[in-house]
């Protein structure tokens, strides 16, 4: 080991790069090479942040003061007025504001000591944060027949082995890296499994906005007492690289927001004060942005729907998103045949079919699966989000896109798909 290496927390020292981070890069190098690549690696949206959003943000650019630790007290008002609209019974002292609810999860971890629980696959920065800080992470395994969902009685199961211990559980809905979301009778089993076991359950709901069929419906509901709700600007907004999440506490949890905003004081000190007031417009809603997310919705659920169709009629085992815009296919029917070529782990499999096909997506490992199931997430964003939002036709049928939309706007991630399919034929797939 050399020098510098030794001088490195031995939490981090195994750590690499965000594997979506990781391969954004890297189709990026690719496709300054000249090579053609399509970028389904990162889940980026491909919205652009709506035009009132944009507005306010350029009205507030001058702002230059340090805001309060918390946030900025009409920022978190306006949070907690669009949560209570959608069931949860919070006020503004409720909300903590942060630069991106990937650090307010990591505070969460830094602050709640306790094992964190996560049913797999699961997103990729979930446990490197637990690893960073040393806490311990339990994985609950999901599977394919369920659309990787997490059951009640798999977390009941899970529980029973030691019903006294402090846990941390995420639930994420609808789900990076499977498309999943849940019923409410689903939710509502799996509120009594956490009130039993006195769990607290964050529950992640960033891509709630982008529910497929705008029928988005929290735990929270059914579990008020033990449920932190996060979201952010970055899915549903568009503004992943503005970095503004928000998590909204139960009366019951106040003590984990204080000592959040504690280590918060010591760190990031406030989140950017354009950032804040701009967020202002953003959870306030109104009818444009409620016609952005309509025909937002329309063009993930067209274009998941097609993706699904092809990859599914190719023999390939795949669910069909119910929300956001991944999927996660199981490549296991063309397990003998890959092996033939060397193939039998899901990197391997995603470097393969980085090399031949240009189509550059992350392995099922990087969220928690086995190394030799071959699985694999896909971000089906490697389209023009403002040419299509421009296509959706919304009227009193809905919104929704024509065939031919689909087929101009969707035109890469068809290719994309197809190249999936050939590459398996070559595989020796029939």
């Amino acid at each position: 080991m050399s020098a510098p290496q030794r001088h490195i927390n031995l939490n981090v020292r195994n750590l690499s790069l965000s594997a979506t981070l990781g391969i954004n890069e890297r189709s990026a190098q690719l496709s300054r090479e000249g090579r053609k690549i399509f970028r389904l690696g990162l889940g980026q949206s491909p919205f652009p942040v709506p035009d009132p959003v944009i507005a306010a943000l350029r009205e507030n650019a001058h702002e230059r003061d340090y805001l309060p630790v918390k946030g900025l007290s009409t920022l978190r008002d306006a949070v907690a007025t669009y949560h209570r609209e959608r069931g949860m019974a919070v006020e503004g002292e409720d909300i903590l504001i942060g630069p991106g609810s990937k650090e307010l999860m990591f505070l969460l971890q830094l602050v709640y000591y306790g094992d964190l629980v996560i049913p797999t696959p699961s997103w990729v920065s979930y446990a490197p944060q637990a690893h960073i800080i040393g806490r311990n992470v339990r994985w609950i395994k999901t599977h394919a027949h369920n659309a990787w969902r997490l059951t009640p009685e798999e977390l009941a199961q899970f529980c029973q082995s030691d019903p006294d211990c402090p846990r941390l559980v995420i639930l994420n809905y609808p789900a990076n890296p499977t498309g999943a979301t849940y019923s409410v009778d689903e939710l509502k089993a799996i509120a009594e499994v956490a009130h039993q076991y006195g769990i607290v359950l964050l529950s992640d709901e960033i891509y709630g906005e982008l529910n497929h069929r705008g029928e988005h419906v929290s735990i929270a509901e059914f579990y008020p007492e033990g449920t932190i709700v996060s979201n952010g600007l970055s899915k549903w907004c568009g503004a992943g690289g503005w970095r503004l999440g928000t998590f909204a506490f139960p009366r019951s949890l106040r003590w984990l927001l204080d000592a959040m905003a504690v280590v918060a004081s010591e760190t990031f000190t406030s989140t950017s004060a354009p950032i804040q007031f701009a967020a202002i417009r953003a959870f306030q809603g109104g009818a444009e942005i409620e016609r952005y997310l309509r025909a937002s919705r329309a063009v993930l659920g067209a274009l998941g729907d097609m993706y699904y169709r092809i990859l599914h009629k190719a023999g390939v085992h795949v669910a069909k998103p119910a929300g956001g815009f991944y999927l996660f296919p199981d490549f296991s029917p063309f397990q003998d045949a890959l092996a033939r070529r060397g193939i039998t782990t899901s990197v391997q499999f995603c470097e393969a079919l980085l090399q031949e096909t240009g189509v550059a997506i992350l392995p099922g490992s990087a969220f928690g699966r086995p190394p030799n199931e071959l699985t694999a997430r896909i971000a089906y964003v490697d389209f023009d989000g403002a040419e299509a939002l421009g296509k959706v036709v919304d009227d009193e049928r809905g919104a929704r896109l024509t065939k031919k939309a689909v087929d101009r706007i969707g035109a890469d991630l068809n290719e994309s798909a197809r190249r999936i399919r050939d590459f398996l034929r070559r595989s020796g797939v029939p």
